[in-house]
């Protein structure tokens, strides 16, 4: 059959428009895919950042954690005090720690609680008679590392913890720019209105004022069992760690009482030294954990606290 030349013609366009169609469906198609295909990772692209920042995030997050952890009981350095000029002492002379309990007006033929007039006029003479009020680390270093002190040096402490340290002392060592120490009952704390508020016990802690531990509960260690000693002494060093936001590193055992047991958990609870309530002065002979004391009795007079300051009691 012959076909016309004219029907060839439009045929042939009719074949072109369709396979022209084809194509653009095609390049379409193709185009739609690469959009989609871009979109998609595009998406991914997105998620994979949030996915980095996110662990970004979560490293910087552990590694402030990390360093918080750390800091916390990390001890605060402190610049170390000169002593140039006056005369100085080794540790084989050894040094008064004096300790006290309350100090109160309110007092009812109670020998632990000296009245503020007493302990003024205590205060008084360490001043009258120039004496260097010591930290609890200048103790130590004098103790333990030979590190001189001056001839007349005494560290002032309290035991227990009471509210009356911060209302009534306090403002007489802060009077005189006296350094002291108060070993704390930990379980007192913010529980008992006649014991201290961790926020009395910061502010006295920023301002020369040691606070240390006397466990958590004040019972007798050397008659409760060495896991119920250490968990007393972890306890209580962790709980003011935390509220200070540095090492605690020194304890009075209560009532002075203790015994092998309680050496081994206070090493492993990881004190480096302790006191006792035996009478005489800190020297190089004491064991390291069982520094001697000299208690200040509020029924003690001014004689008595002369003597017992200025005359070695183990002597």
């Amino acid at each position: 059959m012959k076909i016309k030349k004219s029907t060839l013609v439009s045929i042939l366009m009719v074949i072109a428009i369709i396979i022209t169609i084809g194509i653009g469906k095609s390049n379409s198609k193709i185009k739609q895919n690469k959009l989609i295909t871009k979109a998609l990772q595009s998406e991914k692209q997105k998620k994979e950042n949030t996915n980095d920042k996110e662990k970004m995030d979560k490293d910087i997050n552990a590694s402030k954690t990390e360093v918080k952890e750390k800091n916390v009981g990390k001890k605060k350095e402190e610049p170390k005090r000169s002593f140039e000029g006056i005369p100085l002492k080794g540790n084989e002379r050894g040094v008064p720690i004096i300790y006290y309990h309350s100090v109160d007006d309110s007092a009812n033929n109670n020998e632990l609680i000296i009245s503020k007039g007493k302990f003024r006029s205590h205060m008084q003479y360490l001043k009258d008679m120039g004496y260097t009020t010591l930290t609890i680390d200048e103790l130590y270093d004098y103790i333990k590392n030979n590190v001189k002190i001056p001839e007349k040096s005494v560290l002032i402490s309290f035991d227990d913890g009471y509210r009356d340290n911060y209302t009534n002392a306090y403002p007489i060592l802060k009077e005189f720019g006296y350094k002291a120490t108060i070993f704390v009952i930990t379980d007192m704390v913010d529980n008992h209105d006649y014991y201290l508020t961790s926020a009395q016990i910061k502010e006295m802690s920023q301002n020369g004022i040691d606070i240390q531990s006397h466990t958590t509960n004040h019972k007798k260690l050397g008659e409760s069992s060495k896991v119920e000693q250490l968990e007393a002494l972890k306890n209580s060093k962790e709980s003011l760690e935390k509220i200070l936001n540095k090492k605690i590193e020194f304890i009075a055992y209560p009532y002075g009482n203790y015994n092998n047991n309680t050496i081994e958990a206070v090493k492993e609870a990881g004190y480096k030294m302790a006191f006792t309530t035996k009478e005489g002065w800190g020297d190089v002979s004491d064991n390291i954990y069982k520094i001697d004391r000299v208690y200040i009795s509020a029924f003690a007079d001014k004689k008595t606290f002369i003597n017992k300051l200025t005359v070695p009691q183990n002597r």
